[in-house]
C-alpha cells in the first residue's frame, strides 16, 4: 500500500469515526504493517492537506478527530441555537476546582467553596464522564481523590491538562475558572454536538449557597493547571 492509499484509509476512518481514534486503533487498520512513527507522519500530512478546509484534524487526549475550525463556529451556532446549560453553578464550580486543583477530595472542594458539596453534584459529574475517583487519601475515612478524565479533555477539545487556560491571579479566580470551562464546553458543542448538560439536570441548590460559593472560590488562592499525566494513546 502506497502513501496515498494509506492516507485515504486514515481519512475515511477518521471522518466516519464517532469518537477520537487512538493510534492503536489506526494501526489495526493496516494489520500492524504501518508503525506508529509512520502513522504520525501520515496524520501530519493529512492535517496539512486539510489546512485550507472548513474542518481540521486535531490531536486530543484519547486520539485524533476532525472538527470544525474555531472561526466557523459562529456560523454553525446558527444551526443549533445555544441553550442555557442545565448544570448548576455549584456543579460548574466543583468541576473547575477539580480541573485546576486535582487530585482533590470532596472535603477539599467543600473547604474551597465554603459550603457542602452534595453527593448528587459529584455523581452528576461522574455520570457525565468528566471526573473520576483515582485513589484514596490516607486519612480518616480514606476519602476518594477526584481528578478529571480523558473524556473531560476530549469534550473540551484539549489534548492534555497543560492546555487548560491559565487563571489570572488578579481576577476573581473562581469566577474565571468557571467561565473558562463553560466557554470551552460551548465551543465543543458547536464542533462535536456534545452537550454541556448531562443526562439529567443537577438538583437545585439554595440561591444563598451559590452566591456565597463564588466569593469562597475567589478567596481560595491561585488556581493553576496541574501537570498533565494523560498522553495520546
Amino acid at each position: 500500500m502506497n502513501t496515498s492509499q494509506a492516507k485515504q484509509v486514515l481519512e475515511a476512518a477518521l471522518l466516519c469515526a464517532g469518537a477520537p481514534l487512538p493510534l492503536s486503533d489506526m494501526k489495526s487498520l493496516f494489520e500492524g504493517a504501518v508503525g506508529a512513527d509512520t502513522l504520525r507522519r501520515l496524520l501530519d500530512e493529512l492535517a496539512d492537506d486539510w489546512a485550507d478546509r472548513g474542518v481540521e484534524l486535531v490531536a486530543l487526549s484519547s486520539g485524533w478527530r476532525f472538527q470544525s475550525r474555531p472561526e466557523l463556529r459562529p456560523y454553525l451556532d446558527r444551526l443549533h441555537p445555544e441553550k442555557p446549560p442545565r448544570y448548576s453553578r455549584a456543579a460548574m464550580e466543583t468541576l473547575a476546582i477539580v480541573a485546576y486543583r486535582q487530585p482533590v477530595t470532596r472535603g477539599d472542594i467543600e473547604d474551597i467553596r465554603g459550603v457542602t458539596v452534595s453527593a448528587q453534584i459529584v455523581k452528576q459529574l461522574e455520570d457525565r464522564g468528566w471526573i473520576e475517583a483515582i485513589g484514596y487519601r490516607e486519612a480518616p475515612g480514606r476519602p476518594a481523590l477526584y481528578a478529571t478524565t480523558r473524556q473531560f479533555l476530549d469534550d473540551l477539545g484539549l489534548a492534555s491538562l497543560d492546555q487548560l487556560p491559565p487563571i489570572d491571579g488578579d481576577v476573581a479566580r473562581g469566577e474565571q475558572a468557571v467561565a473558562v470551562l463553560e466557554g470551552l464546553a460551548r465551543t465543543d458543542e458547536a464542533q462535536a454536538s456534545l452537550p454541556l448538560d448531562g443526562a439529567a439536570p443537577a438538583a437545585a441548590e439554595p440561591a444563598a449557597d451559590v452566591d456565597a460559593d463564588a466569593d469562597a472560590v475567589a478567596a481560595a488562592g491561585p488556581l493553576s493547571p496541574p501537570h498533565a499525566t494523560d498522553a495520546i494513546a
